[in-house]
């Protein structure tokens, strides 16, 4: 099995992962403001984080020196129930967290792929690489907007593409996305995976497995982690509970 080397942190309930990784998130954030004057995270979307957001809004911190942004985006407007931004304004940006600087990647452009060029420019003004970066995973073994079959998927996983952020179109899921890329993602100086419930934990399991990479996306994660984890400093942890 090719997960020898990957450590899964599992916790009794939901609870006890979100007070862990509330706290692991709340001390990384601290030494990035310590060590920079600023700190950034980016996040996912979906119901997984929502209970994570809560806690982390009411954290102690100096919010105003915290960079804030996602990992993917649907391209829908920010008022619409499927929207990360509106996630994340409803859950995270309250509270004391209602402070940190936000930025969406939804622009006015009339397509995903169309509105590169502009999100690449709004997530230039963030301080990189993020100092936390949080994953989610699909049932399809997706992470990020990182789908399988997607056509611009290549491109998207394209170690050398010079992007910050690209269009792509899943072909399991609704709406045209925006997603990270995945060498900033792996720039990431802590990636986190997220991940609930036993579904969860068998796709893992499947995806530590043997097959191609873009067949589960989020082997681009595992395997990088695998592959180069005496050459990198990007630091990578699995939080998972039932």
């Amino acid at each position: 099995m090719m997960n020898s080397h990957i450590k899964i942190h599992s916790f009794p309930d939901r609870d006890t992962l979100v007070a862990e990784l509330g706290t692991a998130i709340t001390n990384l954030l601290s030494t990035g403001i310590t060590d920079n004057d600023r700190a950034s995270l980016a996040v996912s979307g979906g119901s997984t984080p929502v209970q994570l957001f809560k806690s982390l809004s009411n954290i102690d911190l100096p919010w105003q020196k915290v960079d804030i942004t996602l990992v993917d985006e649907r391209w829908v407007s920010p008022d619409d129930p499927d929207s990360n931004e509106n996630l994340v304004r409803t859950h995270l940006l309250q509270n004391k967290a209602a402070a940190a600087i936000f930025t969406g990647m939804k622009n006015s452009a009339k397509t995903a792929s169309e509105g590169e060029d502009i999100c690449s420019k709004q997530l230039q003004t963030i301080h990189r690489p993020f100092d936390v970066l949080l994953l989610g995973m699909g049932s399809d073994g997706h992470t990020a907007s990182l789908f399988p079959g997607a056509a611009k998927l290549p491109q998207a996983t394209d170690m050398n593409s010079g992007k910050i952020c690209v269009g792509i179109a899943p072909v399991t899921a609704p709406h045209e996305r925006m997603t990270l890329t995945l060498p900033v993602i792996l720039a990431s100086k802590q990636i986190f995976l997220h991940i609930t419930g036993q579904n969860k934990k068998d796709v893992l399991e499947q995806a530590l497995g043997d097959g191609p990479t873009g067949e589960m996306p989020i082997r681009f994660i595992l395997r990088n982690q695998m592959i180069h984890k005496h050459k990198q400093k990007t630091n990578f942890s699995i939080y998972w509970s039932k």
